[in-house]
């Protein structure tokens, strides 16, 4: 994590007070948030790819993750 990436105080506490699914239904929402602005830039940079072309870059993209 970059120094200004850096959770406050307040966003640790807030996180700390979370139940399990409560984390893991704010993971899945980011996940799947940020699914929809890859696909968006890529649609961006690629307007004449066909839908079917975005959808395979972007789960061959997030497929190939690393953390």
């Amino acid at each position: 994590m970059l120094a200004d990436e850096e959770a406050s105080p307040e966003q640790i506490e807030v996180f700390r007070n979370m139940t399990p699914q409560q984390r893991w239904q704010a993971a899945h929402r980011l996940y799947w948030t940020m699914r929809r602005h890859k696909m968006a830039f890529l649609r961006s940079q690629n307007p004449e790819w066909p839908e079917q072309k975005l959808e395979d870059e972007v789960r061959r993209i997030f497929s190939h993750a690393r953390t």
